[in-house]
């Protein structure tokens, strides 16, 4: 008896599987390998459209930073970053702290530690780099919230709780641990900005079209009694 063939002819081979007997034919065996190359092929693309994670903190000073504003920096011997006010200076004006670099898309990691009845933040993609948030420029309405975007960090009872996209997005509440260390993952896309905290999404919000995509990241001591810690600041830019 000659051997079954397939629709093209081919000859149809066999093979058994823990769940019956497989039939295929030479042309179906070399459909599959082209499609698992495919999809191993884009993969691999998707993997290498990110950079991989880098420290924006050295863990021993401020070199690629600078600091805006009246407001006291300085990294400990563990690598914590530190950040305050001084008291005696009532003020309503901010004190921030950049990256001398600008960054596009990107996910950043941030972890912090707040005063109770304290209130920080991360900018990102404030072109003006809180020129207007402190000094003779101060300009409420020019903040870096209404120039690039800010992620709230807060336990004073601000309507924008932590991990709101100011302005924005109101964060889901119930996810921080207040008098403890926090994770804030940010997701900077150019269409849309995603927030997590302690890895629970909170905030989402595509943003003002008309503001720009890129720019520095910042990090925020809101006013006089602002008392603020961060570690593990990293970043993976995405190409």
């Amino acid at each position: 008896m000659r051997p079954p063939t397939g629709r093209a002819g081919a000859k149809l081979r066999t093979a058994k599987t823990r769940e019956g007997t497989l039939t295929y034919n030479e042309e179906m065996l070399s459909t599959i390998r082209t499609v698992s190359a495919i999809s191993i092929g884009l993969a691999c693309a998707q993997l290498g459209s990110a950079a991989e994670w880098a420290n924006l903190l050295n863990g021993k000073n401020l070199d690629g930073w600078e600091v805006v504003g009246e407001g006291f920096w300085n990294v400990w011997s563990d690598g914590t970053l530190a950040g305050q006010r001084d008291p005696a200076k009532p003020t309503d004006h901010q004190c921030w702290l950049y990256t001398k670099k600008e960054f596009g898309e990107y996910d950043l990691h941030v972890e912090f530690w707040l005063r109770w009845g304290g209130n920080s933040g991360v900018s990102i993609r404030d072109t003006s780099r809180a020129q207007y948030a402190q000094g003779a420029k101060w300009d409420p309405h020019r903040t870096p919230s209404h120039i690039g975007y800010e992620i709230q960090i807060a336990n004073d009872g601000d309507e924008y709780g932590t991990g709101s996209v100011y302005l924005f997005d109101k964060a889901k509440p119930g996810f921080q641990h207040d008098f403890d260390w926090n994770s804030l993952d940010i997701e900077s896309r150019n269409g849309m900005i995603r927030v997590s905290l302690n890895g629970h999404p909170v905030a989402q919000s595509p943003g003002d079209p008309k503001r720009s995509k890129v720019g520095p990241i910042g990090l925020q001591l809101h006013d006089q009694k602002a008392v603020a810690l961060f570690r593990n600041i990293r970043i993976r830019e995405i190409k």
